[in-house]
């Protein structure tokens, strides 16, 4: 995922892949799959039409973030698209890709930004909204945090502990405001899909002795396969910006039947870890194609043209066959903002349905019934 100007990779290719483990991590996932862990929602938990609400990412924008009367006419807005749940997205700055440490603060100092979150919960449950917490990194040399790779034994260790003192002041806010979920990690394949997962197992239980809440991980669409700690997880989230389109000018029939191809595939891994699998992003930009390489901002294709009616069609076709399926338990989109009226955050070809084509087709699938609603969070018995 791209975040002002932090480009994401749609995957790092057979060499990298083998690298990072990717032939180990399948040979480690096949010996991980149990135990299950039961997870600690109830059934009347609402399925997840959610929408996320990024920050404010400059300071030079104060007073309109996280917990502002901005971000409350945002939650009002979203409220009456038919959203019962939003996404809160904090960050922490990593320097580069050698992970030597998370510094917490984000134009802003942590002791602020955690008591803004902390009000941003409460101002969404007094709306009636549940809410999932996920912290994210912010790579300042502009790669993507899935390449994050300490070098050496000693470097992973000191990595991990820094994550983990990021992770768990989040899950403090998460447990003091009652957030209804929390994300321990976003987009971490060199961690979670290598012989190094063991140590992030060891964050999850960190983050689990600190809150009592729903507890997930957002993988990258394109490794959530070989994800290896599932199984210390209550739900499994997937970031799901799956290309529907091997090249330009694909048909409205061929990108909902490459949909439908996603949805066997999502209902494998939800039946292979028996929890259910969730979209923790799901979202297409507002140019021509945007189905084919959606990872890809238009101003790294050449010079950007807005199409609303092909994000529409994009975001309609993906999520299309996962409504119909009684064992999704919903998605959120990628993204809003804390301030509705800001338009700095993001150029017009961007992600943000609003205003645009894809927000009708959204609350479409928002507002009306979903086959099978009560039915979406199965029953998941222990071995």
């Amino acid at each position: 995922m791209r975040v002002r100007g932090r480009v994401r990779l749609a995957t790092f290719g057979a060499t990298f892949g083998a690298m990072l483990g990717a032939p180990e991590a399948t040979a480690q996932l096949e010996k991980m799959r149990p135990p299950v862990i039961v997870p600690r929602f109830r059934r009347d938990v609402p399925a997840m039409r959610g929408m996320t609400i990024g920050p404010i990412e400059s300071a030079c924008h104060p007073g309109v973030g996280y917990g502002s009367k901005a971000y409350e006419a945002t939650l009002d807005e979203l409220v009456s698209w038919g959203v019962n749940w939003v996404s809160l997205t904090p960050f922490g700055r990593v320097g580069n890709t050698e992970g030597r440490g998370v510094d917490p603060t984000f134009e802003a100092s942590p002791t602020a930004n955690r008591k803004n979150i902390g009000l941003a919960i409460d101002q969404a449950h007094a709306r009636g909204l549940r809410v999932l917490l996920v912290p994210h990194l912010w790579i300042e040399s502009g790669d993507w945090r899935a390449t994050i790779h300490p070098q050496g034994e000693l470097a992973w260790k000191q990595w991990a502990e820094s994550y983990t003192r990021f992770a768990t002041a989040w899950a403090q806010v998460a447990e003091k405001h009652h957030a209804d979920a929390f994300a321990a990690g976003v987009e971490l394949r060199s961690w979670v899909t290598t012989r190094h997962a063991h140590s992030f197992s060891d964050v999850i239980r960190s983050i689990r002795s600190i809150y009592s809440g729903i507890l997930t991980y957002s993988a990258n669409w394109d490794d959530a396969e070989h994800t290896l700690v599932w199984g210390d997880l209550d739900l499994i989230g997937i970031n799901a910006f799956y290309p529907l389109a091997d090249g330009p000018n694909a048909t409205p029939d061929a990108m909902r039947k490459r949909a439908v191809g996603i949805a066997g595939e999502v209902r494998a891994l939800s039946e292979r870890w028996r929890k259910p699998v969730f979209f923790s992003e799901m979202g297409y930009t507002t140019r021509p194609d945007p189905a084919w390489k959606p990872w890809e901002w238009p101003e790294d294709l050449g010079r950007p043209v807005v199409d609303e009616a092909a994000q529409a069609l994009a975001t309609a076709s993906l999520l299309g066959p996962f409504i119909d399926d009684e064992s999704f338990p919903g998605f959120f989109v990628w993204r809003t903002y804390a301030d509705p009226n800001d338009v700095s955050q993001e150029p017009a070809w961007g992600f943000s349905p609003r205003g645009k084509q894809a927000e009708g087709v959204l609350k479409n699938f928002w507002r009306r019934p979903w086959p099978g609603e009560a039915s979406r969070w199965p029953t998941i018995r222990r071995d």
